[in-house]
Formats: structure tokens, sequence, C-alpha cells
């Protein structure tokens, strides 16, 4: 298991164990994580599980895709670190991954 930790807009931080192959985003909706939507369920059709990727893992995290940059569009205070969780695969590499919430989605 790979233990990520979402930091809500209040700073409060959740721990959550989550298996390799499945995404940020799903980890965070099973575990009940304030901040994030995910409206599409995970398409990468809307802009409802926008992270912030702690800086010290962005260049592990990698690039979002052109399709993502274009959903982000719509996101809510987009930064260079912005990332759609939907789109981030859990793997042993991405342990202890932090990412943020913003203070709303779009």
């Amino acid at each position: 298991m790979t233990k990520l930790t979402f930091i809500a807009h209040d700073g409060t931080p959740f721990d959550v164990e989550a298996e390799n192959g499945s995404t940020v985003m799903e980890n965070a909706i099973r575990n009940a994580v304030p901040g994030i939507e995910a409206e599409c369920g995970g398409a990468c059709a809307c802009a409802t599980c926008h992270v912030y990727v702690d800086e010290a893992w962005r260049e592990k995290v990698g690039s979002p895709t052109p399709m993502e940059e274009d959903m982000l569009d719509f996101g809510f205070d987009v930064r260079p670190n912005s990332r759609l969780s939907c789109q981030i695969k859990v793997s042993d590499d991405l342990d202890g991954l932090v990412v943020s919430t913003p203070e709303r989605q779009a």
C-alpha cells in the first residue's frame, strides 16, 4: 500500500493508504477527503478533483497531459503545481505523496 497525504484547505491532514493502480482521486473519494468532488467520476471531463501537488513531488508526479491542461482551465485558482487527481496513478514511486485541496472546486 502507498501512503498519500491530503491537506485540506484549512490545513487539516488526511492520511490515506492507497492501492497501486488506483488514482489519487479514487482514494480521496473512498476516504471522504473534503475538497474533492469528482463530479465526472474520473473521466477527466471536469476540474472538481483539482489538487496542488507538493513542490517536493512535482517532478515525480509529472506534468499534466494536454487534455488535463484543457480541463484545468476550468479549475479554481490554478497554479503551476495544479493537477487533476483523477489523472495521477498511484504507484510505489508515489509513497508519501502530499497534495493539497484548493479553497473550492470550480
